[in-house]
């Protein structure tokens, strides 16, 4: 994989900072996602033309047919992390020749059970390991790192506080 430098990214950044100063509303994007249950604790997440199905494996109930919540967000959290890293390498003019990024997070289900509520029942701690190579120097790959954990969205839901707000509705 090389970071190609000259891609339009650069171009839709700068197109959008200008849409963006005549009119800070356009700056908001709204991303939706419905979910129904499937199996006995699995589900089908609809986003737009998609559909994503998750499960939980047969030690938690589930049929171990899809992978599981917290799997899909460690997914989720390294699609984000190439995604950004190969946006910023091209804002930072940074060469990358090969890019690979592994997580795992440690997730004590005391919390999820309901058994100590003392322990939280999302992850304990995560750990990202980002393996890039090219030609650019140990400082240059580390400003990009930077870069990236400043301007992750996934990361952000982790290590930000995002409101979330509940509605229950019952017809």
């Amino acid at each position: 994989m090389t970071t190609e430098l000259s891609t339009p990214l650069n171009d839709i950044v700068e197109a959008t900072g200008r849409a963006v100063a005549t009119d800070p509303a356009q700056a908001t994007v709204v991303f939706r996602a419905s979910g129904t249950p499937e199996g006995t604790v699995g589900s089908a997440v609809a986003l737009g033309r998609y559909t994503v199905r998750v499960d939980e494996p047969p030690a938690l109930g589930g049929a171990g047919s899809a992978p599981n919540p917290v799997e899909v967000y460690l997914a989720s959290l390294i699609a984000c992390q190439v995604v950004t890293y190969r946006f910023w390498a091209q804002r930072l003019g940074v060469a990358i020749e090969d890019l690979a990024i592994d997580a795992e997070g440690d997730l004590d289900v005391r919390g999820f059970f309901g058994l100590d509520d003392t322990v939280r029942p999302g992850f304990q701690a995560v750990r990202v390991t980002v393996r890039i190579s090219g030609p650019e120097s140990a400082e240059r790959y580390a400003e990009l790192q930077r870069a990236v954990d400043e301007h992750c969205p996934v990361l952000d839901l982790t290590t930000g506080r995002t409101p979330v707000e509940t509605t229950l509705v019952i017809p």
